[in-house]
């Protein structure tokens, strides 16, 4: 993809994914469903706290922690004492090499260049990006 045609530049998908990073539990519900959308399962891991009465009601409920792989990246985002914990590890056959705490927003702008990165090698991928761009 190149940002001549109808593509996604790193800045548009940067600006999508940090639109809602205002308040972590809404955060997670918008990457939660963005990311679902734009990659495939195996790609996107969500955990979640199920209290008793989401059980009763058949609610999924509340992201706790969502994890994405792309390549040999994987980036976490948690919530501890109400505070977001975002994590870049590289990993390779399943050995973690680094593991880095970093600011919201640098996580996010990895988050995007990887996204982009994968979108431009994947259809798919690039147009569920471009719906999370558009916000649809």
């Amino acid at each position: 993809m190149t940002e001549h045609d109808d593509s996604l530049s790193l800045d548009m998908v940067t600006a999508a994914l940090r639109a809602d990073s205002a308040d972590v539990a809404v955060y997670a519900r918008v990457l939660t469903q963005s990311l679902g959308d734009a990659l495939p399962a195996d790609f996107v891991t969500v955990e979640r706290k199920q209290t008793m009465s989401d059980r009763m009601r058949g609610r999924p409920g509340e992201v706790t922690r969502i994890a994405v792989r792309l390549g040999d990246q994987q980036m976490t985002l948690g919530v501890q004492d109400g505070r977001p914990v975002a994590e870049i590890c590289r990993e390779v056959r399943g050995v973690v090499l680094s593991r880095q705490k970093v600011p919201l927003q640098q996580w996010t702008a990895a988050l995007a260049s990887a996204l982009v990165a994968h979108a431009e090698q994947n259809a798919e991928a690039a147009q569920a990006l471009r719906k999370l761009v558009a916000g649809a």
